[in-house]
């Protein structure tokens, strides 16, 4: 299923909209995520895992099991470098994924592993994510067809043209993309 991510929450104060979409698969054993953005700049300052990656040219996934408290939230810049937790909140009992986990998430992107300095022009750029559901479902195998809430993100925080884009609205005064209760629901087959 395709998912556009075009919701300009903050129009006012971030305008900018560049096209993103994700292609959601799986297959049971893995999520997969094919996230397709077009836009007029590009910036990837952040190499390494669990390092500010929102703030260069990045697409997110947030997602919650129906029935938890906790969410997770994976997020990845142009070049593969990524966070991801576990947590009840922005800030409330946040738990990085330690190594041995983030390894499992397969990444490939259209551009290698290195700095990119923020650069203007025309890009178009491709970030795929293989996750275990496992690392979601944790202790429980999941039945399907199975629902799950989330959201999916594009973000750039310290572009010369920040943006804040989601799938879902969110109906807050300024951005915050950790608000499980905009969260819209999809299905895994």
């Amino acid at each position: 299923m395709t998912y556009f991510i075009d919701q300009v929450n903050w129009p006012a104060e971030w305008p900018e909209r560049p096209e993103a979409r994700v292609d959601v698969t799986n297959d049971h054993q893995y999520l997969y995520l094919h996230y397709h953005v077009h836009g007029d700049q590009l910036r990837a300052v952040t190499v390494q895992d669990q390092g500010p990656v929102w703030e260069d040219s990045c697409v997110e996934f947030f997602c919650q099991v129906p029935g938890e408290e906790h969410y997770m939230n994976f997020e990845a810049n142009c070049i593969g470098a990524m966070v991801a937790s576990r947590r009840l909140s922005r800030s409330e009992d946040v738990r990085p994924l330690p190594v041995e986990e983030m390894v499992q998430i397969d990444r490939q992107c259209t551009y290698p592993r290195e700095v990119i300095q923020e650069r203007n022009g025309t890009f178009e750029w491709e970030v795929k994510l293989q996750i275990p559901l496992a690392l979601i479902f944790r202790e429980r195998a999941p039945q399907f067809p199975q629902p799950l809430r989330v959201n999916f993100y594009k973000c750039a925080d310290r572009t010369k043209k920040p943006h804040f884009l989601s799938w879902r609205p969110i109906a807050l005064p300024k951005p915050d993309f950790h608000c499980p209760q905009f969260f819209g629901e999809i299905v895994l087959e």
